[in-house]
């Protein structure tokens, strides 16, 4: 877990410990199902103490983005603080005026969300999610608007979501220091439950009642599954376009009818006339590859969440495109320290499978930084290290070539980057516990 020095005045989580406290309590009001077995595997992962990285940033960064006068903030009317009061900027129309102001109350009649029988108060959707003047004390002390804390949790949903899919996929057997949701529960229970998150967070995001927010975080989901086909694939040659790897066997897939354009991706390279790709364009254009899908599996979900916030805030747009690349920086520093972490932690700590990366197949930045100098990584790369003693090769390349600690300094980068990005925001506690933050997750240990 992310954990700075509790000492510190600063500490991130002190200072929104009241919304933090009662987070997953918040996320369980929104994911209950009339079906037993359905409320236990989506809430099973917010049982377990989970790093809640993301949540934490939102609510530290609407903290912090209270502090900007209202009569610098140029999307809303001043002495209006709250989104649906905001004029239309650029084209994007202004909240739906639709009867029910606040993140707690549906845009549909409840009759209708409920649906087959309404007189069954079995599902969240047809009752009171919670007492409004419980949910919006703190938020008045703290600076953060409801919209804002709950935009905080749909994106701890999404996250959670995420995990249960990517569980399936990558045949993890332990998270957050016990069984994965895929083990305790099956493959398709797993699966159904992530969709399920998906789904209540929908709801939610739609009761933010803001399109360009909606428009954000619904992009975020979408890049989840975009950056985990690119790692389905984790290779920039694509030298056949209508196959594809299952189980590390080819298999063909369906040529298309033509009817639609199917671009290939931006990073892939395609073999030339000569047949020949130097070492050096193949490593960059994997570097590229990597950071691209990392965005969009990590970074993107950071990033997007923290624009989305200071949206709702009213913002202008420096502190808007500010808050972006921040997530961005953070997201990336975040997910390369994980993977530098794969090298260098015990399972124990991490609460996952340690080494895994290598054992999917994955090459990641430690292994790219020791393939620059080391160029018979290539065909273990190309094969996803699915060779007897390929993985025990690529660990030792990787400690000779120093590739750890260049990853190292690559996340230090983008930790840089981030604390350049939070500086543009007015001097708060906030804003420093935010920079305390990003340092920890340079230094975190699992």
């Amino acid at each position: 877990m992310v954990q700075p020095n509790q000492s510190n005045k600063y500490d991130p989580f002190s200072l929104v410990s009241a919304e933090m406290g009662v987070l997953a309590k918040n996320i369980a009001s929104l994911i209950g199902s009339g079906h037993p077995t359905l409320n236990r595997v989506s809430s099973y992962y917010f049982e377990a103490e989970g790093k809640n990285v993301r949540p934490l940033i939102v609510l530290l960064l609407s903290k912090a983005l209270s502090n900007i006068p209202e009569s610098e903030r140029t999307r809303i009317i001043i002495d209006q603080y709250d989104v649906n009061d905001q004029e239309e900027f650029k084209g994007t129309p202004k909240a739906f005026s639709f009867a029910g102001q606040s993140p707690l109350d549906s845009i549909s009649p409840l009759r209708v969300l409920h649906g087959i029988n309404p007189s069954i108060v079995l599902n969240p959707l047809s009752k009171p999610m919670m007492d409004k003047k419980i949910y919006e004390k703190v938020d008045v002390k703290n600076g953060i608007l409801p919209k804002q804390r709950r935009l905080s949790e749909i994106t701890e949903m999404i996250h959670t979501a995420s995990l249960l899919h990517d569980d399936v996929v990558d045949f993890s057997d332990s998270r957050r220091g016990r069984d994965s949701g895929n083990i305790a529960f099956t493959n398709k229970m797993a699966v159904l439950a992530g969709d399920f998150l998906l789904g209540r967070a929908s709801v939610s995001l739609g009761r933010l009642r803001n399109s360009e927010v909606v428009e954000l975080m619904s992009t975020a989901i979408a890049n989840l599954v975009e950056g985990e086909f690119m790692q389905l694939k984790n290779t920039v040659i694509q030298p056949d376009l209508n196959q594809i790897e299952n189980d590390n066997e080819l298999k063909s897939i369906p040529e298309p009818t033509g009817k639609l354009s199917t671009q290939i991706h931006e990073y892939s390279i395609s073999t030339p006339t000569s047949g020949v790709i130097t070492h050096s364009e193949n490593v960059n254009a994997a570097f590229q590859y990597y950071l691209h899908k990392t965005y969009l599996k990590t970074a993107s979900l950071i990033s997007k969440s923290s624009r989305s916030a200071a949206i709702l805030a009213g913002c202008n747009e420096d502190i808007i495109e500010n808050c972006y690349q921040f997530g961005r920086n953070l997201g990336l520093c975040f997910q390369i320290v994980d993977d530098m972490l794969d090298y260098t932690m015990t399972a124990e700590l991490l609460g996952k499978p340690a080494g895994a990366d290598l054992k999917l197949g994955l090459a990641t930045a430690p292994v790219l930084f020791a393939w620059e100098t080391k160029p018979e990584l290539g065909p273990l790369i190309a094969r996803k290290f699915s060779e007897k003693n390929d993985v025990e090769l690529a660990n030792r390349l990787v400690e000779e070539t120093n590739g750890v600690e260049r990853t190292r300094k690559l996340a230090e980068s983008y930790c840089t980057e981030a604390l350049k990005n939070l500086r543009q925001l007015p001097e708060s506690d906030a804003r420093s516990a935010l920079e305390l933050l990003t340092n920890s997750v340079l230094t975190r240990n699992k």
